[in-house]
């Protein structure tokens, strides 16, 4: 793999430490500004949707820029707004804080998978992919635990800083490795020709997959804590050993995928898909069997991650149509499930104890209709590639 993609993954290592690190820093957040601790947690939320919309918007203002003066831009902003973050003594400057970090986290996202299809061949995208989700993985086995652990030690603040001083390397590193200019490949397509690829049936019923799955996925991970200590019978001490096994499991999903997913593709989301659907039912029911349980958990880790990075990996191909805009789209379903997921698990705690796991299971199921629905939609046969205007290749249909 290009080392590039490496220091793109070491970003979204730094990203997606900054998007989950505040789980655990909510009621310290609250006490310190004086806010409800259900205002502070809204920070979360508002990270969430500001990388839904963001994705497009930063997309569409970046689209004409060199790669390099894209992604050093959108990391500069990430890495100022949370220096700013850090000294501010009041809640509505953290609030904007947040929004705008997501803003460059998802702008940074696109052109980064963009990238990905510029500076690999076709069929190796996948892995590329990987090696890029690998930071996601990583956040939640290091950069999330460790954070958790800086603001209880020295407050909120330190993780602010820390997310900071961790991009910064980073941001020199994009300066050095990432290309200054256009690749060559000529002019990119107009926006409406990118909207137009963006709008073919199988990228919308994939990117409506991977929405679903993720959803499923951060249902379960968002309360994964009450699974662990109620339904599994677990104290409160195996609440971070859960978390750490559902990150290793990720890590070695996601690494999974990229080895298999660009030969294998449809037999990877086929008995992965199949895998994920029957973890989630079975994670619901062992209910007091902490071992259980935990076990569990490793392995949804590893397979939710592993059905993730291949479909977001088929989303890029099959939208390389828009070069500048597929990135951007995939990025948004992504977070779309990441923000429904949450609030469907949180209404089936309510309910039930394994509410979140039986909710998990159901989105599942749900995405099950559109990737049948994609793999029937194309035409052509799996594997032909038909250039577009302007030279650029596109992807087989599911």
């Amino acid at each position: 793999m290009p080392f590039v993609l490496y220091v793109l993954a070491s970003a979204v290592l730094a990203q997606a430490t900054s998007e989950f690190m505040l789980a655990g820093l909510v009621a310290e957040i609250a006490r310190d500004l004086d806010v409800p601790v259900a205002a502070a947690g809204s920070l979360t939320s508002a990270f969430a949707v500001g990388m839904v919309v963001g994705a497009p918007l930063m997309a569409l203002s970046a689209r004409r820029l060199p790669p390099r003066t894209a992604l050093s831009g959108f990391l500069a902003v990430f890495l100022a707004v949370h220096v700013l973050g850090a000294l501010t003594p009041g809640f509505g400057v953290l609030m904007a804080t947040r929004v705008v970090a997501a803003l460059a986290n998802a702008g940074f996202l696109a052109v980064a998978f963009a990238l990905v299809l510029r500076v690999v061949p076709p069929e190796r995208t996948a892995r590329a992919t990987a090696t890029l989700l690998a930071g996601t993985t990583l956040a939640l086995i290091v950069g999330v635990p460790a954070g958790a652990m800086l603001g209880q030690l020295l407050g909120w603040r330190s993780t602010f800083w820390a997310v900071a001083l961790v991009s910064l390397p980073v941001l020199a590193g994009v300066l050095v490795t990432v290309p200054g200019h256009a690749d060559g490949r000529g002019p990119a397509p107009a926006v409406r020709q990118e909207l137009r690829a963006l709008r073919r049936a199988p990228v919308v019923l994939t990117l409506l997959v991977g929405a679903l799955v993720n959803g499923g996925t951060f249902a379960v991970y968002t309360y994964l804590a009450p699974l662990l200590t109620g339904a599994g019978g677990l104290g409160a001490e195996a609440v971070p050993v859960g978390l750490a096994l559902f990150g290793i499991g990720s890590f070695a999903g996601v690494t999974l995928a990229g080895r298999l997913a660009d030969a294998h593709h449809r037999s990877l989301l086929l008995v992965g898909g199949t895998i994920v659907l029957l973890g989630w039912v079975a994670l619901a029911l062992p209910a007091g069997h902490g071992r259980v349980t935990l076990l569990l958990v490793a392995m949804m880790g590893a397979a939710a991650f592993a059905v993730g990075s291949a479909v977001i990996a088929r989303s890029l191909t099959l939208a390389s149509g828009a070069p500048t805009l597929g990135g951007s789209a995939t990025t948004a379903a992504l977070n779309v499930g990441a923000t429904a997921g949450p609030l469907v698990g949180g209404w089936s705690l309510s309910m039930s104890a394994t509410g979140p796991a039986w909710a998990a299971a159901g989105l599942t199921a749900l995405a099950a209709v559109p990737a049948v629905a994609a793999s029937w939609s194309g035409g052509r046969r799996p594997g032909v590639r038909t250039p577009p205007s302007g030279g650029r290749r596109t992807g087989p249909d599911l």
